[in-house]
């Protein structure tokens, strides 16, 4: 039986990343899965994901999304994959919004690149945006969206180049550590590792149910609409990403137009509990038309046709702060996860923190947020 340096348990968005750095470090590793590889069943798919780094969720983000966006770069170059495209992004709401003085308060912390906007400058520069009188926006230029299928697809590239072992469709179901090394089952086999990387997603609660963080999984709805008049305005020379706060309990975030020109929207709010196994899939005509309906409040030819929809699971913790650190029961473990709806844009910066905690027991980068032992 092969012993390896490390397992990495999970390979969506993050456990991909850290078998790439791993591997590119040298490290036997052997990755799993119990999907089929860049699958549309847990939380990295859609087509896009924002990125950002005037970050509203706060300040100590920002070292984390420098860093991110010097990696996409290289994970493109390394690759040849279109990956990262550079839009701008507008944080929308009233002035005292989390949404709009958040960015603005990591923007100036930072210097981040960035502009005020008042109601009339948005409507003048992106026509197909009517804000209220009363709302402000924060427009960023570097801001914009990630393909989540294209940056798994591209790190498991990277870490197949690099020697890794990966093995999809094959379950994990119990893992354990000891003095010596970890051993992890699936229904497949039993493998062996001296360090494991847990990155199990919206099966958080059932392989970390010991690690005393209440996981919360949410069932959460994309959507695809096809605008009613010139499509070419959501062209994404002419449309940025957004995430608008139209109250305290309501934030929705679309983007520009996809090839076919299908523009997607969603809530960020307001999830239905459910697990990574009783998710139900189907969209009814309801939600539909509440998301419709929101986002023509203010994109009025956005709601247009109804193209599609899928569901997509938010693992939420009780402060909405990631979990990324070496497991406070079990030294030879390292977990990621809980990434709360706002972690993609994060994923090759935490593959290089995991790699780092697993090879040094620390890293450089700022993760101290992110300890379970907060809770």
């Amino acid at each position: 039986m092969t012993h390896y340096d490390v397992i990495v348990a999970g390979l969506g968005g993050m456990g991909s990343a850290a078998a790439y750095q791993l591997a590119r470090r040298g490290q036997r590793v052997l990755g799993l899965d119990q999907f089929a590889p860049v699958h549309n069943l847990g939380s990295s798919h859609g087509g896009s994901r924002i990125t950002r780094q005037a970050y509203l969720e706060g300040p100590d983000y920002v070292p984390l999304l420098l860093r991110a966006h010097e990696l996409w770069d290289e994970i493109e170059r390394d690759t040849g994959r279109e990956v990262f495209t550079r839009c701008g992004g507008l944080m929308v709401g009233q002035p005292d919004s989390q949404t709009v003085a958040g960015s603005r308060l990591s923007a100036e912390k930072f210097d981040i690149p960035h502009e005020l906007l008042d109601a009339a400058d948005v409507r003048r520069r992106f026509p197909t945006m009517v804000p209220l009188d009363d709302e402000v926006a924060l427009y960023e230029p570097g801001a914009g969206f990630v393909s989540p299928e294209g940056s798994v697809a591209a790190h498991l590239q990277l870490a197949a180049r690099f020697g890794a072992e990966l093995h999809h469709e094959e379950q994990v179901f119990t893992w354990s550590t000891s003095e010596s090394g970890v051993r992890v089952g699936t229904a497949s086999s039993y493998y062996t590792a001296s360090q494991l990387v847990l990155c199990p997603g919206a099966w958080a609660p059932c392989l970390l149910s010991g690690l005393g963080v209440e996981f919360e999984v949410q069932r959460q709805v994309q959507y695809w609409f096809r605008p009613s008049g010139d499509a070419s305005a959501y062209a994404p020379s002419r449309q940025p990403v957004y995430l608008w706060e139209t109250d305290e309990d309501t934030q929705f975030y679309g983007f520009p137009a996809s090839a076919g020109q299908d523009v997607k929207v969603a809530s960020h709010l307001g999830g239905t509990p459910c697990t990574a196994e009783t998710i139900d899939r189907r969209v009814d005509e309801s939600e539909i038309r509440r998301m419709a309906a929101l986002a023509g409040s203010r994109l009025p030819t956005l709601p247009g046709e109804f193209r599609r929809a899928a569901t997509c699971l938010y693992t939420n913790t009780p402060d909405e702060h990631f979990v990324l650190a070496r497991h406070p029961d079990h030294p030879r473990a390292v977990v990621a996860c809980g990434f709360s709806g706002h972690g993609f844009k994060f994923a090759p910066v935490v593959g290089e923190i995991l790699a780092d905690l697993v090879l040094d027991g620390s890293t450089p980068h700022p993760i101290a947020l992110f300890d379970p032992a907060r809770f």
